[in-house]
């Protein structure tokens, strides 16, 4: 009698005597591909998830500090890099410390979407944040228009300061923001911030 053959890639077989020799015969479950890779599948898992999560635009990091002047109708310059931090529309309001905030669609979405969830009795004091929210889109030389109120709330008249705090820009009168950061500019002060945020 025969020795047994080995057919190469055989999971599941079962072994048949013909009287003169024993051989391997794929099973059906074999055959259909149970218990094996087929190419189809193998491509499929190498292609993208179509849910895998995009960076929508404006959703970035805001960083840097930029000086620049505010024109007689009201119009400031935004940097192109801070244009594509915050994306091709973004808001404008009262920020803390009599500064403007400035958010990309993302990030006021985060926003908004947290106010929303919180009671009236704690957000009715923020009404006039967005009473006044201004909705800005660059035009050609990449100027936004800034409405009175808001460069009032603020003091900005001419020199003004835009810096990035990460999740959003500030635009700030520049001898305000000199006078902010030459007191919280320290070794001393930022190391004693950051312990006390856990960082």
């Amino acid at each position: 009698m025969g020795g047994i053959q080995y057919t190469e890639n055989v999971k599941w077989c079962k072994v048949v005597n013909n009287s003169a020799r024993m051989v391997n015969i794929p099973t059906k479950a074999h055959e259909s591909g149970a218990g094996s890779t087929s190419p189809k599948k193998e491509e499929a898992e190498a292609l993208p998830s179509s849910n895998a999560k995009i960076l929508r635009k404006g959703g970035r990091t805001v960083t840097g500090q930029y000086q620049h002047t505010i024109d007689a109708k009201g119009r400031l310059f935004i940097p192109s890099k801070l244009r594509e931090e915050l994306g091709e529309t973004f808001y404008v309001t009262m920020g803390m410390d009599s500064c403007l905030s400035v958010y990309s669609d993302v990030s006021w979405a985060r926003f908004t979407e947290k106010f929303e969830s919180l009671p009236y009795t704690r957000t009715k004091a923020m009404r006039p944040l967005f009473a006044n929210a201004a909705k800005c889109e660059p035009d050609a030389q990449g100027r936004i228009l800034l409405p009175q109120k808001l460069r009032a709330y603020a003091g900005l008249e001419k020199d003004v300061v835009v810096i990035g705090v990460s999740n959003r820009a500030e635009i700030w009168n520049a001898e305000r923001w000199a006078a902010l950061e030459e007191a919280e500019l320290n070794p001393e002060n930022l190391s004693a911030v950051m312990e006390e945020l856990g960082f």
